[in-house]
């Protein structure tokens, strides 16, 4: 199992029409096939200035290419996430035991 997650800030102002656009087309990805468990999340730590998080599981290593490939989050990554996200950190992770 692959918990994949994002920790990421946008551009756009809070609240905005184009921040809303941006978390209906981020949550659009839970619909590639493979993703299990997809969450969008605001952050309330004030230990760091990411504002979202977004996170899924895949089963296994076949899924989560299968996802990073898929073509709708090819051009979700182009079109949306590189132009719209100010700051963000991935974080991928299997568990030990």
């Amino acid at each position: 199992m692959i918990r994949h997650a994002a920790l990421f800030r946008l551009h756009h102002a809070a609240a905005s029409p184009e921040e809303l656009s941006f978390l209906e087309a981020l949550n659009a990805l839970s619909a590639i096939p493979g993703v299990e468990s997809f969450e969008i999340a605001r952050e309330v730590s004030p230990k760091n200035d990411f504002v979202f998080a977004v996170s899924m599981i895949f089963a296994d290593q076949a899924a989560y290419d299968g996802y990073n490939n898929h073509p709708k989050h090819i051009d979700f990554v182009q079109t949306r996430w590189l132009p719209e996200v100010a700051a963000f950190m991935e974080h991928d992770t299997t568990a030990l035991v």
